[in-house]
């Protein structure tokens, strides 16, 4: 018994040394993630995955890629013996862009407008919160039926909004680029004048 407990505890303090070193990775990732679609020369194959835009719903995947390629890592170096370990980081990566909308309309409807260092601040406290959410349900063992069943469902159906709406993008203010007042990818207007006009 008092080595099942020891171990154990090895197992738990691996997990939160995982997640808290996912912070800076996450957030370092998401922050390069940022200039990727200019740095590729606007090429659609990485459209998808990272922000085409200045809206809010595209800066969303700065959290959500990179925190789901970090669960991938951890799951080959740990998440296979890990009990209830993808409704863990599930829950975890699905916090993330749900704080970020949270936070960001709470702040920007007190003050009427944006702070880039705010901002900044939100995105910190998202990933580390959902970081650190993952790291107590992993740590808890066994999740609830719905959560192991509905929260890694809810991911991947977001992954796929992620892709379709970077192509086919709802008017909500959510989709909104507010530098352009566009939707979706820059050039998506242009490209469909010039067919009208050709």
């Amino acid at each position: 018994m008092f080595f099942a407990r020891q171990s154990d505890m090895t197992m738990k303090r691996k997990w939160l040394g995982w997640g808290l070193a996912g912070i800076p990775v996450i957030l370092l990732a998401g922050s390069a993630s940022h200039f990727a679609y200019a740095w590729c020369g606007r090429a659609l194959a990485v459209a998808p995955f990272v922000p085409v835009n200045e809206s809010v719903w595209e800066h969303l995947k700065l959290a959500f890629w990179p925190s789901l390629l970090y669960a991938a890592v951890e799951y080959v170096a740990f998440g296979r013996n890990a009990r209830g370990f993808w409704p863990a980081k599930s829950a975890g990566i699905l916090l993330m862009p749900l704080l970020i909308v949270l936070l960001f309309y709470a702040y920007t409807g007190l003050l009427g407008r944006h702070l880039l260092w705010l901002d900044i601040s939100i995105f910190f406290v998202a990933v580390a919160a959902g970081q650190l959410v993952s790291c107590v349900l992993l740590a808890a063992g066994r999740p609830h039926t719905i959560l192991g069943r509905v929260v890694p469902s809810a991911v991947v159906l977001l992954g796929l909004l992620f892709v379709l709406f970077t192509f086919v993008p709802p008017r909500p203010e959510l989709f909104r680029d507010p530098l352009t007042g566009g939707h979706g990818l820059p050039d998506a207007g242009a490209v469909k004048t010039a067919g009208r006009d050709g």
